[in-house]
């Protein structure tokens, strides 16, 4: 009697099966959007009024992103700001050309409002969708709401900075010998 009622129920879900599988792709919708992260606004800093020089450029020109940083906090903290982008090609390359407050680091009053702006140029084309980007200490980054900002016209080059990698490649040397020299017996 078991052994009846199994087969009734799989001939069923095979039936079931094949009369919606091959519309089940259309009965269910699909939905798009950008990989933003799950904390897109920090709890401890709420970005708000960001608002967008331009909505379409060419490159060399430059995007100011600007608004306010609300504390949502009483205790003071440490941070700083870039923008975030995302696109369709590989490339997201903006050069930051200014930031107000002015630095890579400043402080944020608990409890306080402090208006921002950053300014950056294009250097590949490509449809953007770029965001504040606030990076708190000890704490981590939040993002604004962001907007789509389409760049057309030529890639533009930045030289190579070969001193900076050769420079860099000396320290990881001296990284390494230090490493090897104090540690033989992990090394073998």
């Amino acid at each position: 009697m078991v052994d009846k009622k199994i087969f009734v129920a799989a001939l069923g879900v095979v039936l079931a099966l094949g009369t919606f599988g091959p519309n089940l792709a259309q009965m269910v919708q699909t939905a798009e959007a950008h990989g933003v992260q799950a904390q897109l606004q920090s709890r401890f800093i709420k970005i708000e009024d960001e608002s967008f020089s331009r909505q379409s450029m060419q490159t060399g020109e430059e995007l100011t992103i600007s608004g306010k940083f609300v504390s949502l906090v009483e205790r003071d903290l440490r941070g700083w700001v870039s923008i975030f982008t995302e696109s369709t090609n590989a490339g997201n390359r903006w050069e930051i050309q200014a930031r107000s407050p002015p630095g890579n680091v400043f402080d944020i009053d608990g409890n306080s409002v402090v208006e921002y702006a950053v300014t950056a140029k294009a250097l590949e084309p490509g449809v953007y969708h770029v965001h504040t980007q606030l990076n708190v200490a000890n704490v981590g980054p939040g993002l604004g709401p962001g907007q789509t900002v389409v760049v057309t016209g030529e890639h533009i080059l930045k030289p190579i900075p070969y001193t900076n990698i050769a420079y860099q490649c000396i320290i990881i040397g001296v990284g390494y010998v230090i490493t090897f020299a104090t540690r033989p017996w992990q090394v073998i």
